[in-house]
């Protein structure tokens, strides 16, 4: 009986003992802060040749001879066909001589007006046959510019056989061969050449993006950036171009049609990798965020909602659960449009072992390296 009393006993001790606090949940944390991020805005667009020429005959023959291989790159000035210019040879011929034979006249006609001059001095001839004579004199002279424009005109037509270029660049498929007719004025160019270096880039960006912009840049929300806008060029395959671009043009005007607005970019292309017609995604630096907040990815969740949640390390280490709203991804990183202050402590890693109002055990996190850039799509 004594033993079986000093088991109750005993039991009765361990009974009154209070059992151990459950062990914190281990959460790491990093404080919001801000940073400075250049907003930069992703818009589709397609290539255009920076100098587009049609050839077309500037006097009408048959094709002797094209002096160019189609998809070579040419010189302005370098002859691309040859029209028969026997018909052109002959009508230059034929002024060259027309020009002589008034200069002749010329010369027969000058002392005669000067003797007559000098007899009516001294009452030797009538003055009628002085007026007479001085003017053959300037009809033989009207006749000389009248022959000279002639020799012109034919010394441009004889030169008009030979088609050259009009601008520098590359030559497309030839639309006619040796031994064609063509004729001046005709509708169908003889080829086209494209200036492919530099080439213009032409994006659209919406009228609502632009007044969603300048309305963040009058608040002070955003800052402008100063200079020339450099454009970044991304290719239809998603990788980038290796030459950067330059703004030079924004729309002065918004499309009816589409709601837009166009903007032209000059782009270095002396590889010719960028052809005409070719879609591409121009990236441009729109404005400085002087306040961004950017959190990382993993730390946001969702509620039943769909909506953004983070969870902070509170007063007395507590866990406190926030909705945020979130503006554009950044790699791994969201960039935070509201919802957080400047100094709280965002729970980074640890947060799905512990709820709302639960105490935790706080270790500071490493500090996250900036990022300069947000890049938006159009």
């Amino acid at each position: 009986m004594l033993a079986c009393s000093f088991v109750l006993a005993l039991a009765a001790c361990k009974s009154e003992t209070p059992p151990a606090p459950p062990a914190r949940a281990i959460v790491t944390v990093q404080p919001v802060t801000t940073q400075t991020l250049a907003v930069r805005q992703s818009l589709p667009g397609r290539t255009v040749a920076h100098m587009i020429s049609d050839v077309r005959p500037q006097v009408g023959g048959i094709i002797q001879k094209r002096l160019f291989t189609e998809g070579q790159e040419v010189d302005e000035g370098q002859v691309l066909y040859q029209i028969d210019p026997a018909s052109y040879q002959a009508a230059y011929d034929s002024a060259k001589g027309a020009l002589a034979q008034a200069e002749a006249a010329v010369l027969a006609a000058r002392p005669k007006a000067r003797r007559y001059r000098e007899l009516a001095a001294i009452d030797a001839v009538s003055r009628q046959d002085t007026e007479d004579a001085e003017a053959s004199l300037r009809q033989a002279e009207a006749e000389v510019a009248v022959a000279k424009a002639a020799l012109r005109t034919a010394r441009i037509n004889l030169d008009y056989t030979r088609v050259t270029a009009p601008i520098s660049g590359r030559v497309g498929t030839s639309a006619y061969t040796p031994g064609a007719l063509v004729s001046a004025g005709q509708d169908g160019a003889l080829t086209t050449i494209q200036q492919l270096d530099p080439i213009y880039v032409d994006v659209t960006q919406t009228s609502a993006q632009l007044l969603a912009l300048r309305r963040q840049l009058d608040s002070g929300a955003l800052r402008a950036v100063d200079g020339k806008v450099k454009v970044e060029i991304i290719l239809e395959d998603g990788s980038a171009y290796g030459q950067e671009g330059t703004l030079t043009f924004v729309g002065t005007s918004v499309s009816t049609s589409t709601g837009n607005v166009v903007l032209r970019a000059v782009v270095p292309n002396p590889d010719r990798l960028l052809l005409p017609g070719a879609y591409v995604r121009a990236v441009l630096p729109m404005a400085i965020n002087d306040r961004a907040i950017l959190i990382p990815q993993s730390a946001v969740t969702r509620n039943t909602r769909g909506e953004a949640m983070v969870k902070l390390a509170g007063d007395g280490d507590k866990v406190v659960e926030r909705i945020v709203r979130l503006g554009d991804a950044l790699r791994d990183q969201w960039i935070v449009s509201g919802g957080l202050e400047v100094g709280e402590r965002l729970i980074v890693e640890g947060g799905s072992k512990a709820a709302a109002g639960q105490a935790v055990t706080v270790e500071e996190a490493a500090r996250a390296t900036s990022v300069a850039s947000s890049t938006q799509a159009g």
